[in-house]
């Protein structure tokens, strides 16, 4: 990597010593690297909606604020042109699969040791995608989850935020408290929801939203009242 340029990257992961390893695998390519730590999705969006550039950041799938697939969902949406890689504790392939057809740039499974992470950043930077070599990318999905992971794709940022929320079992009035929004505003977004994935309730929705997890997303019921 050149030693004139800086780079801006972002290690979100709940696990201190484990963004202490990524800091050291990453800050080992560059003679100048800004590194900046988020142990919260919460903290990832505060860090983003600041406005510094980020040229890249390493997303852990499971912490605080998100669940399975959602926080990627998340960031594709509200930042499309941002590199993500996913680094996660689960390199089963049907979930890196699932991560490249969500728009990941990459993925570092945590086991991977830290020359090889190293390895796989620089190769992301330069504009390539990375996935372990082992792991087949071609193999498809079938035809019912290959159309509802394109239909999840077109849900707007705060879609997206809602429907994480309608999966945790919030109420309306709960997801309009935490979104800062009007109980008609998330109604709205409800109501986008179910006519973008072709369904007719809260909780087909939420059923829907669970098929493409790969076991990634815990699901508590979607209660249908408001």
């Amino acid at each position: 990597m050149s030693e004139a340029q800086s780079h801006h990257l972002l290690i979100a992961d709940d696990h201190p010593l484990f963004r202490g390893a990524l800091r050291e695998a990453v800050t080992g390519l560059f003679g100048r690297a800004d590194v900046a730590e988020a142990g919260t999705f919460e903290e990832v969006s505060e860090i983003l909606e600041r406005g510094g550039d980020v040229d890249l950041i390493l997303l852990d799938l499971s912490m605080p604020g998100v669940r399975g697939f959602s926080g990627l969902m998340y960031l594709r949406a509200q930042y499309p042109s941002l590199p993500i890689v996913v680094v996660s504790a689960n390199d089963d392939p049907a979930v890196i699969r699932r991560c490249m057809e969500f728009g990941a740039s990459g993925f570092i499974p945590k086991t991977l040791g830290i020359e090889a992470m190293r390895a796989a950043v620089a190769r992301v930077l330069a504009g390539e995608l990375w996935t372990p070599p082992d792991v087949d990318l071609t193999r498809q999905s079938d035809a019912e989850t290959t159309a509802l992971i394109a239909r999840l794709s077109t849900l707007t940022p705060q879609q997206v935020r809602v429907l994480m929320m309608l999966s945790g079992g919030l109420l309306n009035k709960q997801i309009a408290y935490e979104l800062g929004v009007s109980e008609a505003t998330v109604k709205a977004h409800v109501s986008a929801i179910l006519q973008k994935l072709g369904v007719e309730s809260r909780t087909q929705a939420v059923i829907a939203a669970g098929k493409i997890e790969a076991g990634q997303w815990p699901q508590l019921p979607a209660r249908d009242g408001g």
